[in-house]
Formats: structure tokens, sequence, C-alpha cells
């Protein structure tokens, strides 16, 4: 077995990209060997910002030998009326060199046919490499790509080379004049000549002496050395940020930890202000004390050589001493006047096109706070109403437009230096609560219910003007905003159900714009979407939710749409399932639902008008589970099973009588609706 190594030279690639690059050309090569039959092992996957690229340490010289099932010429024609070969099956035997006895009738969609397996001859690697590759390339997926020059390839970003070695030979071929070889290049600047590679074993290394770590990994260890290093000489904290700890090993080949410092004043900002400033535009690291307070120095990383870290140093500490003067700049005429006078400004801010401006916007927030909190008792209108009026006011302020990223924060600190309450400027910062995966719930009943309130108005007015999301296009992050709604609805002990804030916030859509019949079970569908994966990440079985999700996206549940209801269902299935008699239960109800679908609604039951013995009994079986269904977590619709299977079993359900017939659909509906209660068992797998 033999190393392979293919490597993908470009022009600077978004650091965003790479890690999804890495691993599409590492899948696409896998998936080349094994569809091929070519045994490997030991896969190594590399990426910086020039290059992507894959080390394989052994892959087979040849395919491992394939047997294939090879047709010829349909049975009427490969035998005659005695079973004897035609000469159409001898010449078949013949182009394939096997014998006659060989030969067999298969079944195939289109009929009989004379097949034969053979043998196929095991091709080379380097063969098979050297026709896969080019086109493994060219399909390989990014969110974004782009196409250059005259040509109409399309890749991530223009491609420079391409380095092809199998057994540290190269494997040659040709993508839009680009021709594979054996040469790679080092760092953009440190090192920019083009040199050979020699042996495919020493690439990491070979690239490391021309100034490129090519693994991220090493990359990131050498970025945590040099932060450890400061740490201890500083005796100070570099402030933890796993997202700007990724996005800086993807932006440079050649990591060198590099400490900087401003001027001790600019400290009188808000600590986030300044952290933004630093991480969002400059990509530097803040640095904190024992006590998590700013100090006046920054950590960056370079692409360059320790030789320069004074270079380095002065460069950035003169970029980000201009930075943080434009938002000393934005933040001291930001407040020359108080926040509540930025709210009219929003009038000029256009939500969306067909849905009005931001500040209509607050108008529906404000009619569906209104709502929750007459809903759960919160009698505080008047706090309630100034929070809604505020909480976007700072969108206009001079700090948002140049920091999107501190949408909130700095409308709670503009409130509290405006003089309003702790409790209203909190509720301004936590309502855009939970901002992402894992991120924390509002604090406080205020911002609880602007948070909802908002998110839902996202979610059911964009719905309504037809921006609902795709498969792979979600450009309002509604999934993320329902997942919020999902995440505090379960946290709190609120009594609110799903489907009547959804039908709050369409009624307050529907003044702005129309809003189509039964968009509420699409918005319930869309949110047991979100559910539906929750609910398997803890564990439960796809069936059980399913039986319990599809029952709420039926019309007329009600205040019946409550999460802690729906989760206590589940799990309630869940143990019943382990009960010996569950599964004749599903059994039986599935028999009910079976002969209820497509029936008419038969109305109610007329107890009077039951004459079989075993349809009175379903009748009073019924009536007595139905009685202490939830003082019995459900379990009394165990007790159903025998009925109901008596039932079927002594009477005619489908009578010649009309009445009697719907008389007896009724019953069965009203059985169905106890089964429903918990879930629709007709989607339970047995």
């Amino acid at each position: 077995m033999n190393p392979l190594l293919i490597e993908i030279g470009t022009e600077e690639i978004p650091a965003r990209f790479i890690p999804g690059g890495m691993r599409a050309l590492k899948d696409g090569l896998t998936k080349v060997l094994c569809d091929a039959s070519i045994r490997f092992e030991n896969v190594f996957e590399y990426g910086a910002p020039r290059r992507l690229a894959v080390f394989i340490e052994n892959v087979e010289a040849k395919q491992k030998e394939k047997k294939v099932e090879v047709l010829g010429p349909p049975k009427k024609a490969a035998l005659d009326k005695n079973g004897n070969y035609t000469a159409a099956a001898k010449g078949f035997a013949k182009s394939r060199n096997i014998d006659i006895e060989r030969l067999k009738v298969i079944k195939t969609e289109r009929g009989e046919y004379i097949s034969a397996t053979v043998k196929e001859p095991p091709g080379e690697t380097t063969d098979i490499l050297e026709q896969a590759l080019p086109k493994m390339i060219t399909s390989l997926h990014f969110p974004k790509s782009m196409r250059w020059g005259n040509g109409d390839l399309r890749f991530v970003r223009p491609i420079q080379w391409i380095t092809a070695i199998y057994n540290n030979s190269v494997i040659p071929f040709d993508i839009n004049g680009i021709k594979s070889g054996n040469m790679t290049r080092g760092h953009r600047f440190l090192s920019p000549g083009a040199f050979k590679i020699r042996d495919t074993t020493t690439y990491l290394h070979v690239l490391s002496n021309n100034s490129v770590i090519a693994d991220p990994e090493k990359r990131k260890e050498i970025i945590l050395d040099g932060i450890r290093k400061i740490d201890s000489d500083l005796n100070c904290k570099v402030h933890e940020d796993k997202e700007l700890l990724d996005t800086v090993t993807y932006l440079i080949e050649f990591p060198t930890v590099v400490l900087g410092g401003f001027d001790a004043g600019y400290l009188a900002l808000p600590k986030e202000l300044l952290i933004t400033c630093m991480k969002v535009h400059q990509k530097y690291f803040s640095v904190e004390d024992s006590d998590e307070n700013l100090m006046p120095y920054f950590v960056l990383v370079s692409n360059t050589l320790k030789d320069n870290n004074e270079t380095v140093q002065k460069g950035a500490e003169r970029v980000l001493r201009a930075r943080l003067e434009d938002a000393k700049f934005y933040f001291n005429d930001d407040q020359k006047k108080p926040l509540r006078e930025y709210a009219e400004k929003l009038k000029e801010v256009t939500f969306q096109e067909k849905l009005g401006s931001v500040y209509e916007k607050t108008d529906r927030i404000a009619s569906v706070c209104s709502f929750l909190a007459e809903a759960l008792g919160m009698s505080d209108k008047e706090t309630t109403s100034r929070a809604v009026r505020l909480c976007k006011a700072d969108l206009v302020t001079g700090i948002v437009r140049e920091f999107p990223e501190l949408q909130g924060y700095i409308g709670m600190i503009y409130a509290r230096r405006s003089g309003e309450s702790d409790e209203i400027s909190t509720a301004i910062y936590e309502h855009y609560m939970p901002r992402f995966s894992g991120d924390t719930l509002p604090s406080n009943d205020l911002g609880t219910l602007i948070s909802l309130s908002d998110k839902i108005d996202n979610i059911a007015s964009l719905f309504a003007v037809g921006l609902i999301p795709t498969g792979s296009e979600d450009p309002f992050a509604l999934r993320r905003q329902a997942i919020g709604i999902i995440n505090i609805l379960r946290s709190k002990d609120y009594d609110l159900s799903l489907d009547s804030l959804i039908d709050k916030a369409l009624e307050v859509v529907r003044q702005k714009v129309p809003v189509q019949e039964d968009l509420n079970i699409e918005i319930l569908k869309f949110f047991n979407q979100r559910l539906e994966g929750m609910f398997l990440a803890e564990g439960f079985s796809y069936d059980l939710i399913d039986a319990v999700l599809s029952i709420q996206e039926r019309t007329g549940t009600g205040a019946r749409y409550n999460l802690s209801d729906i989760k206590n269902r589940l799990e309630t299935l869940s143990l019943m399932r382990k009960e010996p008699g569950f599964p004749d239960l599903v059994t039986a109800a599935k028999r009910v639902c079976n002969i209820l679908r497509g029936a008419p609604s038969a109305g109610g039951t007329i107890e009077d008008a039951l004459h079989e013995h075993a349809e009175k009994e379903l009748f009073r079986a019924a009536k007595k589970a139905g009685d202490k269904l939830t003082k019995t977590g459900y379990r009394s619709l165990l007790e159903l099973t025998k009925p109901v299977n008596t039932f079927f079993d002594s009477v005619l359900v489908m009578d010649k009588d009309p009445d009697v017939k719907r008389n007896r659909l009724s019953l069965l509906a009203d059985v169905k609706a106890l089964f429903d209660s918990l879930g629709d068992f007709s989607k339970i797998v047995d």
C-alpha cells in the first residue's frame, strides 16, 4: 500500500468555508476509493487560507476483484420452446468468455432475462484516480462559489495549482487548463515560490519549512500556547472566545501571538463595546483581570515571523486606536438625547417592504405582549408598553449602525443612562435572547414576554408574506427563533398554549397584510419540525413523537397545544410501551382508526339506539375510561383493548340500516377521541 496526497491550492478562502471544504474534499476522495473498491487506511485532512488537502497514508495499488451481474438477451430469445439455449444465448456466453452452463434466468423490472456473473479485472489505482479526481474536485460544494477568467469552472476561490501524487508519482489530469503536478507553494510572503514534493510523507514538514502550518489543530495549539504564556507573564486572563479562536485559526497559515495595548482612558466605554471593537472588526482577543474587568491590552494572531512582532504590534495599536475613537464618538454623540427620542425614528426604518416599518413592528409586538400579559396575569401594562416601545430604539443609534452586533446591549446601556428602570433596561437587552443554540434565556418576565412577542411576530408576519424557510435557505433565521420560543415555553411554568400565541400573532398581522386560511396550521407544522428534532435528541422514539405531534397539527386543538402537556404525553406513551398489554392496545386503536378513515362525521352517539351486547359494553367502557383518563395518567386506555376487539368481532359496523351504521360509527369516533387525547395510535410502529 502506498501514500496518496491531494492538495488544491487557491486564492485566500474565507475562514468560515475552510472546515467544510476540508470535510468535503476528504469525503469526496474517500467515496471515490470506496466506490472503486480500493482499500485504504489512515486519512488526514488539512486546510489553510490557500489550500485544502487530504493525505491518505496507505492506499492499495489496485482495486479488489469484483463480481458483477451482466444481462444478456431476454429469456424468450435465449431459450427455445424446449428450454434449450439458442444461438443468441451461446453468442452472449462466448462474448463474456464463460461456459454456457453458467448462464441463468433472472427477473428484472423489464421481464425475465439471461444473465451471468462475471469477474471484472482489477483496475490500477492511478488510472482510476486519473479519471475520477477531476469530476470529484469540480463537484465539491461550498456555501458560495465563483467563476474566474473565461472558464466555466466554479470553486470557492480561483484554483492556482493542484497537487496530486500517488506513490510519489504524479496522477496526471487537467481541470480547466490547470494541470495536476507534484508542486506546491509556501507562505504567500515568507516563502512565495513553488517547490516540489518529492516524498508525500514529508508533506507537513516541507510546508512547515516554508512557513505554512497546514494542520489547523496544530495552528490552534500554537495560538493557545501563546495565549497561555501571555496569561502567565501578565497575570491576566485572555478572554475565552471559541468562535474567535476558530476564526483566527483558519485566517492564517503561520500563527504568531502578539500582545498589544491601548489607552486606559477607553476603558470608560462599555465593556461589550470594547470587546466588539476588538473582536468583530480586528479579530483581536480582549484581556481581563481576575475580576473579569477589561485591561488596556489585546492579543492578536499575526501571519508572519516573530521578528516582525514589534512592527505588527504598532500597526495593530494604531488601527485599534482609530476604531476606539470612532466608538467613543458615536457613544458620546448618541447620548445627547434620551433613548425614547430614538423610538420615533423607527418609522423611517423598513422592517419588510409589505410589513412596513420597525415602528409598526413594535406596535404588533405591543399587541401580542398585551395579550400575553393578560393571559398570564401580569397586570403592569404601563411598564410593558414602555419597554416594548423602547426595545428597538437603539437600532437607529450611531453605535448600533456601526456595530449591529450590539443591538439590545446598547439599548440597555442607553436606557439606564436615560433614567429607565432596571427592569425595562434589562428587558431591552434580553428580549433578543436566546440568540443562538445554548444561549441563556431572559431572566425576568418582562424580557420573556417581549422576546416571545418579537419572535412570534417575526415568524407569523414573514410566513404571511410568503418568506417561509426552505430546505437550505432561512435568511431571517426563523428556525432559530422558533427554537427560542420553544425553549422559553418549556423552561417557564406559563399556562400558555403555543397555538393561542400563533393565532394572536396572525390576528395582529392580518391588520397589515392578508393572511391565508390555515396559515396557523402551517406554522404549527413548522414548530413541530423543531420539536421533533429536540425530542429525538432527548432519546424519544421517532414514532411516538410522530404520534403525539401529528395530533397537534389538526384543527381545533385549542389550548391543548401546551408544550409541557406534549412532553407529558410523550413520556406517558414511552412508559406505556413497556407494558405487556401495549401492543394489543395499539392494534385495537388502529382497527378503530382504519374503519373511520374516510368515513363521514357521524354526530353524537345515542345510547338507547345501541342494541348489541358488545356495542353496549364498548360504550360503557369508553365512558368509564374517559371519566378517569387523566386521573390514571391515560392508563385507563388499556382497559379499552378487550371491548374494542369484542366489538369488531361481534358487531357489523356498516349495517344496512343507516341509523344503526351512523350510531356505531359515532361510538367508534368517541373511542378514537379517547385514543387521540394521548396521540395518534396509527403512527405507532408495532
